[in-house]
């Protein structure tokens, strides 16, 4: 059985949460990657920074990119799954989600030991299944993105 830690990428760098945007901007385009987990003490994961968030949350509002920090963009608590977890079931979770990131954990520290992107699920994945994946996550009208939507949460 395939599961999380067998197909993500280990080592994902964090951006800190004080860190500001314009620094998370240069990590991302030194990593060539377009989303940070913002980490706190010991990479305990506290969300992520995407890069259309820096254009969407920073740049589009007219702020300071040299002044908003990676912690003042960061909403909510990130979906996660745990290294141990079957792959589907992170596919699941993707899915329902409609993400293309998805950090790996360890339980209970709630430590970041990795990242699961959609060129992992590529690369670790049957074409058929990948082509399923891509399908949910990415059409705007596909019947899981309406589930989501009206699905109100905590169910």
């Amino acid at each position: 059985m395939t599961n999380a830690g067998d197909i993500m990428h280990r080592g994902a760098e964090c951006v800190r949460e004080h860190e500001t945007l314009a620094a998370a901007a240069r990590i991302m385009k030194e990593r060539g990657v377009g989303a940070l987990p913002i980490c706190g003490e010991r990479q305990k994961l506290l969300g992520i920074l995407t890069d259309r968030d820096i254009v969407l949350k920073c740049v589009a509002e007219g702020l300071d990119a040299e002044q908003v920090t990676a912690g003042d963009v960061a909403q909510g608590r990130p979906m996660t799954v745990e290294a141990d977890e079957d792959v589907e079931q992170v596919l699941r979770v993707m899915e329902q989600y409609r993400v293309r990131r998805l950090p790996v954990i360890n339980h209970p520290e709630h430590e970041l030991v990795g990242m699961i992107s959609e060129a992992d699920i590529a690369r670790g994945m049957p074409q058929a299944r990948v082509a399923e994946f891509v399908t949910a996550v990415c059409a705007e009208d596909s019947p899981r993105s309406k589930e989501v939507l009206e699905t109100p949460q905590g169910v």
